[in-house]
């Protein structure tokens, strides 16, 4: 089994490498310097990526990869159009693009699944205010799973959008709920419930339905 995980250099992207690669199964993780390099927000660092890989087959992509870059900006002088130009790029297009230049090593395997790291700030439900760019950036990465998983079905590759719960992390800071250890479990478990019959899922780490 080969798994492709981007953003996999620390945080919930080097759990899951670490978990999948004690299963003894075949882990990719990508970075943005070392052995598996990818710039999600660069086009043509996905294709010098998926042409390393030939024609291998991926069993299971994840989409880790991202950035919160407007903590505490404010509303009446912050969220510069830069910051929400960067966001995007990695955030949004980059999961598009690693979805779409791996497609054809998904439709080698059998079975093949994509794993999307969304956010429970991307619930149109949930709307405390601020982070206005990390919100947007997520509800969009929601959306498109949504709409992958329609298209990717009459091809037997399941989608599931996923929020991987407030982690202590660098992006979630010491304060948050949950360790990296119990994100990646929780997860883990998540993808391998994955299957066509339940494509298109927003769930949180530890298996409930989260509100869209």
């Amino acid at each position: 089994m080969t798994i492709v995980i981007t953003g996999a250099s620390r945080g919930i992207g080097a759990g899951l490498a670490q978990a999948y690669a004690a299963r003894g199964y075949e882990v990719i993780g990508t970075t943005r310097g070392g052995d598996h390099m990818l710039d999600v927000a660069d086009p043509a660092s996905h294709d010098r990526f998926a042409s390393g890989l030939g024609g291998r087959p991926v069993d299971l992509l994840v989409c880790n990869a991202g950035v919160y870059l407007d903590k505490g900006q404010m509303l009446e002088d912050g969220y510069p159009p830069a910051q929400w130009a960067q966001s995007f790029a990695v955030n949004v297009t980059g999961v598009f693009l690693s979805v779409q230049s791996l497609l054809p090593n998904l439709r080698a395997a059998k079975s093949a699944k994509i794993a999307i790291i969304s956010s429970q700030m991307a619930s149109s439900e949930r709307a405390p205010g601020g982070s206005y760019i990390y919100r947007a950036s997520k509800a969009a990465a929601l959306n498109l799973g949504r709409n992958l998983a329609t298209d990717l079905m009459p091809e037997g590759i399941a989608v599931g959008i996923y929020h991987p719960g407030w982690v202590q992390t660098d992006m979630g800071t010491a304060a948050a709920e949950i360790t990296v250890a119990e994100a990646v479990a929780g997860l883990v478990a998540r993808f391998d419930a994955l299957e066509l019959a339940r494509t298109g899922v927003f769930e949180t780490w530890d298996g409930r339905p989260h509100a869209y």
